[in-house]
């Protein structure tokens, strides 16, 4: 059984990343070994996660998932834990546009089974807060409130006053947190300043979240309230095992109890080089996992500073990031960008998703870029964000045509134009339309994917490379 909490709020800009880090951190300094969670397609926030655990933050996301996933890939990433931390998306309730409870952290809480935690911004209410408190513990009997923690409290009165509403509520206040800018962390048009772009900065706003939880919550009650959450009846995802129920002809041959092993004429796996560094920093780490168990070798590199792919390519994923404010860099970086297009060009595999889809375009605001596609790109004041039911338009290194696929879009950059002549997705919502470029052995596409709900995805992708 693992000790489990769920840190909600009842709106976006609560505080839900400042109290869930400080709590990740503040537990992993009592010797703990934490699991950190983030409920949603977020990828910023796992970033935090990852530094204030020393393990990697995982995404569960009952949309691109499916909702039978949510409580394997959660053991999968508690093992070997004392105690799993959760941080979740929006507001309690809130979930996929127009499909109820779906993906909020509130399916989220009832699929693991866990305590929820609530981080409520008491910064202009006094008694009301009882009001709030009493409604969102009462909305959904199958979720369990456990505790309150009150976020940017003014004064000693303001506590006095809040922690007496909250005695007639029934639900115990877990921690009081004063209002601290030294624990905020800088945003910008995509929410916030990625980890890997200000390390020293992010760990000295971790270490400052971990202080402010120690000085005002109740980690003894907290942790209590964890391990009083019962056993889940599930078994672990586990990469390799991921591939049973794949069909054979989909991803090619494979026995679907041990998983596809490519290999190239020399007997290894294909190296599959994944981008990484300050410009490219939005990726699951079940990817790599699924690339690996389908038989490659990854390793990443940096286009920022990498001159050369790594040794002996044969496939290049590029995922999420940044690169609009690393433009100049990227394009300085000629050598590397030639590399990328000969690489596409000889047709090997390359899966690029958002920030990938800009790197492979003739340009980005007018610097060039790597040049696979005939298209380019520019920033824009439109922010897309959404889940998206995407179909496979085309066959494609990732899937065949027809393959149903669930994603995400968040960018406000647009790309013109917006679909090659053959184009990688077919959308629903919110309204019908194709979307990205199949060209030879590329895929490259607005919409992020989640492998773990799809593992057919990787098999594929490195057979083609081997």
């Amino acid at each position: 059984m693992v000790a489990r909490l769920v840190i909600a709020a009842p709106s976006s800009g609560a505080g839900k990343t400042t109290v869930a880090t400080g709590l990740m951190a503040a537990f992993a300094g009592r010797g703990l070994a934490v699991s950190p969670h983030k409920v949603g397609p977020d990828y910023i926030d796992p970033g935090y996660h990852a530094l204030a655990t020393g393990r990697p933050g995982r995404n569960l996301d009952a949309y691109m998932c499916g909702t039978g996933l949510v409580a394997p890939l959660f053991l999968h990433g508690a093992r070997g834990c004392d105690l799993a931390v959760v941080e979740g998306v929006m507001g309690l309730y809130d979930g996929a546009a127009d499909q109820g409870e779906l993906a909020s952290t509130a399916q989220v809480a009832k699929l693991l089974k866990a305590p929820v935690v609530l981080v409520v911004d008491a910064s202009s209410q006094s008694r009301s807060v009882a009001a709030l408190v009493h409604g969102f513990a009462s909305w959904d009997p199958e979720v369990r409130i456990g505790g309150v923690i009150l976020n940017k409290v003014a004064t000693d009165r303001h506590e006095h006053l809040l922690r007496e509403a909250l005695g007639e509520s029934g639900v115990p206040v877990l921690g009081v947190l004063r209002r601290a800018p030294a624990v905020s962390t800088p945003s910008r048009h995509l929410g916030l300043v990625p980890v890997a772009e200000r390390q020293a900065q992010a760990v000295e706003a971790v270490a400052a979240q971990a202080e402010q939880v120690l000085r005002g919550c109740d980690l003894d009650a907290l942790l209590a309230l964890a391990r009083s959450a019962p056993g889940l009846h599930a078994e672990p995802w586990d990469a390799h095992g991921s591939w049973a129920g794949v069909p054979r002809g989909g991803t090619g041959g494979h026995d679907p109890a041990t998983g596809p092993r490519a290999t190239n004429e020399r007997g290894r796996g294909p190296v599959v080089a994944v981008a990484g560094g300050a410009a490219f920093t939005f990726s699951y780490a079940e990817h790599t996992e699924l690339l690996r168990a389908a038989g490659a070798e990854v390793v990443t590199f940096d286009p920022l500073r990498d001159e050369a792919l790594p040794e002996g390519t044969s496939g290049l994923v590029i995922g999420g990031g940044f690169p609009e404010m690393y433009g100049e860099q990227l394009s300085a970086n000629e050598p590397l960008r030639k590399a990328v297009a000969e690489l596409a060009a000889s047709g090997a595999p390359v899966a690029a998703e958002c920030a990938g889809l800009l790197y492979l375009a003739r340009s980005l605001d007018g610097t060039p870029m790597c040049g696979v596609l005939d298209a380019d790109a520019r920033m824009s004041e439109r922010l897309t964000l959404g889940y998206r039911d995407a179909v496979a338009v085309n066959d494609s290194v990732l899937a065949p045509a027809g393959t149903r696929m669930r994603g995400h879009e968040f960018h406000r950059t647009v790309i013109e134009p917006g679909a090659g002549p053959l184009a990688a997705w077919g959308l629903r919502q919110p309204e019908r339309r194709v979307e990205g470029f199949v060209r030879g052995g590329v895929h490259a596409s607005y919409v992020h994917t989640h492998w773990a709900g799809s593992p057919g995805v990787a098999a594929r992708f490195v057979e083609h490379c081997a």
